[in-house]
């Protein structure tokens, strides 16, 4: 007798467990109803930015799979369709076609939660006007880009300086726009610690970007015609055609919230390492609205990225198809650019570590991308913190040029290991003159972490 698979929300987590579940089980064991509200399924939302920006020609390259390729793979993907209720005693679910506005109950023997993330849209006077923008779906990105194309005025407002904003603040300024970031934060990228976020504030300056810090948007303004026509401070006004917020996300679990589910401190489902829901058997979660471990510090957290969403989805897809698998947690790896400055993070910031009580040592090295003498040889921040007394390895941010930004990974991977920063130091990196010195910059600020250990004994 087949069972049946329930998947809210079509995107990243949600249709790789389909997927892989599907490719594990056939139609006659077990059968796949997915609902998401948008019209298109499993893309890259991460991409939005640069197809705003001309980078990426289509909408459609940033599509991995079309609903009706699901549809082929006999997934029952149902699209512009919410689910509005979960009742997790009748093991059903309760969604409303939003074209036709009918509403129905699904059952189901095993259930997927994927609903992702929502944006945070501050309530403030003004935030609803034509004109002001978010981009976390490809709905919003169409809508953002009908925008500009309709609006004459090339006076850009982002607000919010983290991954999106920056990226934003990029797509516009090739656009020919004006661009004006602003943040509430001391500096831009809260993800990394302020005297690296004031490394990207100059480099933004020196694109053209202004960027204003400590400056909380208090209203948008509008004209007689009710569309946007400035952003407002305590401090200042500032005008814009068009207003794109990148004020971040938080998980959307309102419907798992509503039906009991097990939510942590940042409001994110709470998942064992198979991704299924604490307490519920047949119920798995996975993607921005789920909370994960992080390895470093021990804690859950809620990090929302594309990269862990389709792990999840693997994962999830492996045990309701009958295999085993886990998602053991992360150490927070980001990438992210702004024209030519790269920036990168993974592990915990000074803050962090604070937070949760480690005692700590940091140590910040100039160097570059290739040896000095190399013809393009681009210059990079790389900052370290490691544990006092242990050595262990706490936290990478690196700002730099072209070559900066995946060095990263390698601080990943020794995180991942429990590494001391004196055992980076023995690490057999690739080496020649085009791709790195002789010391690679990473491998430098491990020498230096390791005199601060040694130093604070």
């Amino acid at each position: 007798m087949s069972e049946r698979l329930v998947v809210i929300g079509g995107d990243a987590a949600g249709m790789s467990a389909a997927s892989q579940a599907r490719r594990l089980r056939s139609p006659g064991e077990l059968e796949i109803v997915a609902f998401e509200r948008g019209h298109f399924s499993s893309y890259s939302a991460c991409g939005i930015p640069y197809w705003v920006g001309g980078d990426v020609a289509e909408r459609g390259e940033l599509i991995a799979r079309s609903p009706e390729e699901h549809r082929a793979r006999d997934i029952d993907l149902r699209t512009r369709t919410e689910v509005t209720e979960i009742d997790v005693p009748g093991q059903r679910v309760r969604a409303r076609d939003l074209e036709t506005g009918t509403e129905a109950w699904t059952g189901f023997d095993k259930l997927v939660i994927a609903t992702g993330a929502r944006p945070l849209r501050p309530p403030l006077p003004g935030i609803d006007a034509p004109g002001v923008h978010g981009v976390q779906t490809l709905d919003d990105g169409q809508a953002l880009l009908d925008s500009l194309s309709g609006t004459p005025g090339r006076r850009a407002v982002v607000v919010g300086a983290g991954y999106i904003g920056v990226e934003m603040a990029e797509a516009l300024l090739n656009r020919g726009y004006e661009v004006t970031v602003l943040t509430r934060g001391e500096q831009p990228m809260a993800t990394l610690d302020p005297d690296m976020g004031r490394l990207v504030h100059r480099a933004m300056d020196g694109l053209g970007i202004r960027t204003v810090v400590s400056a909380p948007v208090t209203k948008i303004l509008t004209g007689e015609d009710g569309r946007v026509r400035a952003v407002a401070t305590d401090a200042d006004e500032y005008p814009a055609d068009v207003v794109v917020l990148g004020t971040g996300v938080v998980p959307e679990t309102s419907l798992a919230r509503t039906a009991g589910l097990p939510l942590g401190e940042y409001g994110g489902l709470l998942t064992d390492l198979a991704m299924r829901v604490r307490g519920h058997g047949n119920i798995w979660a996975g993607g921005d609205c789920v909370e994960v471990l992080d390895l470093v510090s021990g804690r859950e957290r809620h990090v929302p990225l594309g990269t862990h969403a389709n792990k999840h989805g693997q994962v999830i897809g492996a045990n309701v198809g009958g295999g085993y698998a886990t998602f053991p947690g992360v150490v927070g790896t980001a990438v992210s650019k702004v024209c030519d400055l790269e920036i990168a993070r993974t592990g915990l910031r000074e803050r962090d570590a604070r937070e949760v009580g480690l005692r700590f040592v940091t140590v910040t090295v100039e160097s570059t991308s290739r040896a000095g003498y190399y013809p393009g040889a681009a210059p990079m921040t790389v900052k370290m913190l490691a544990e006092r007394r242990t050595g262990r390895l706490l936290g990478v941010q690196i700002v730099g040029r072209e070559g900066a930004a995946k060095r990263v990974d390698i601080a990943a991977v020794a995180l991942t290991a429990g590494m001391t920063v004196e055992g980076m130091t023995a690490l057999d990196l690739g080496y020649a003159p085009p791709f790195s010195p002789v010391w690679d910059p990473v491998l430098v600020a491990a020498r230096k972490a390791v005199a601060a250990v040694r130093a604070a004994e």
